[in-house]
């Protein structure tokens, strides 16, 4: 069952927000051994702070927030390759199982064909039951690093430099259709 939530857009004020939100979420990554609790000076956490910004500053991050006015989860949608990509999809621990990300997953391939994407790419973890499932329950499927464009195959690249069990860093694609 969800809570009710509103969605907003994000502004780059929002950045520490967004910033605290993902940390918290980091927590459920931290318990499953992987060890995503990185120092703000990491290549990894700065790399993804400058992501940020750039969709802040699009007007492409959504932010969710409760009845009390808490925000508690956040999805953020940049580019790769001319090709509309989930940056960052993160959910306060205390909020999850609620619904939270499906909404804000769902308003962000919203915001993808608004924007003209006819598709949503997204890098995650594969071994991981909330990761590759929970997106493939909502129409993604795997694509081979082959059949991605140059900037994907960079970031793709890149998280399997950074994060532990790279060999786990998959992309994956949803369809998105024809734009409304």
């Amino acid at each position: 069952m969800g809570i009710e939530i509103a969605i907003r857009i994000g502004l780059t004020a929002d950045i520490d927000i967004l910033a605290g939100i993902d940390h918290d979420a980091c927590t459920l990554f931290v318990r499953a051994g992987l060890d995503l609790d990185l120092p703000t000076e990491h290549e990894v956490t700065l790399a993804e702070r400058e992501r940020w910004l750039t969709c802040l500053a699009a007007g492409t991050v959504l932010i969710a927030v409760d009845r009390t006015g808490a925000d508690v989860g956040f999805a953020a949608v940049g580019l790769r390759d001319a090709e509309q990509f989930l940056d960052q999809l993160s959910v306060r621990v205390s909020s999850m199982g609620q619904g939270i990300g499906t909404a804000l997953l769902r308003a962000s391939m919203r915001m993808a064909m608004n924007r003209g994407g006819q598709a949503l790419w997204l890098t995650t973890y594969n071994h991981l039951s909330w990761n590759r499932p929970y997106y493939e329950r909502h129409g993604f499927v795997l694509v081979s690093p082959e059949q991605c464009g140059e900037e994907l195959r960079s970031e793709l690249a890149f998280e399997r430099r950074c994060l532990p069990r790279p060999e786990q860093r998959v992309v994956m694609r949803k369809n998105l259709g024809a734009r409304p």
